[in-house]
């Protein structure tokens, strides 16, 4: 199946590599590139709980700083597919930006409107992020087999928040 990424405006993609995993843990190096120069981190997620527990889909996960990334890039292309007002300032920056999240769907196809569907199947993991306890939310889309994913919007009500949370690791 041809999985090509075709970018969306409530979106923004990024390639993804994968790192050393291990333990039920994945992991990978996210690079985001345009003119104005590369922002790098890290990506981690652990597998979600087992089918008995209370919520199956729930996990935790972090982004990881990454040395030598420029976050503008990257921050200047959120805040227009986030629908964010303002560019975080003054941000206190940080080596892991802990997070919770939730998987939507696993073997999604994706579709050119950007949205994700289990018919046909995919390599796409749709799932939602929730930062600064709970004050932040924004989608993360991968599909490890593109070495693709993206950050969506959830609601423009998030927007100048996950900004701020993700300008911490970026």
């Amino acid at each position: 199946m041809d999985e090509a990424y075709v970018p969306t405006e409530r979106a923004v993609g990024f390639n993804l590599l994968p790192l050393q995993s291990s333990g039920g843990t994945r992991r990978w190096l996210a690079t985001y590139t345009d003119e104005n120069g590369t922002t790098k981190f890290s990506i981690e997620l652990k597998a979600p709980a087992t089918p008995e527990a209370a919520n199956p889909s729930l996990s935790t996960g972090a982004f990881h700083a990454e040395a030598g990334s420029n976050p503008l890039p990257l921050l200047q292309s959120l805040k227009k597919a986030l629908e964010a007002k303002h560019m975080p300032k003054q941000t206190k920056q940080a080596e892991v930006l802990p997070f919770e999240y939730m998987i939507l769907g696993d073997h999604q196809s994706r579709s050119s409107s950007g949205s994700f569907s289990h018919n046909p199947g995919g390599n796409w993991i749709a799932t939602k992020i929730f930062l600064a306890g709970d004050q932040a939310e924004v989608y993360l889309n991968l599909n490890p087999e593109l070495h693709q994913a993206e950050f969506s919007i959830k609601d423009a009500d998030y927007g100048d928040a996950v900004l701020a949370e993700l300008a911490k690791v970026l």
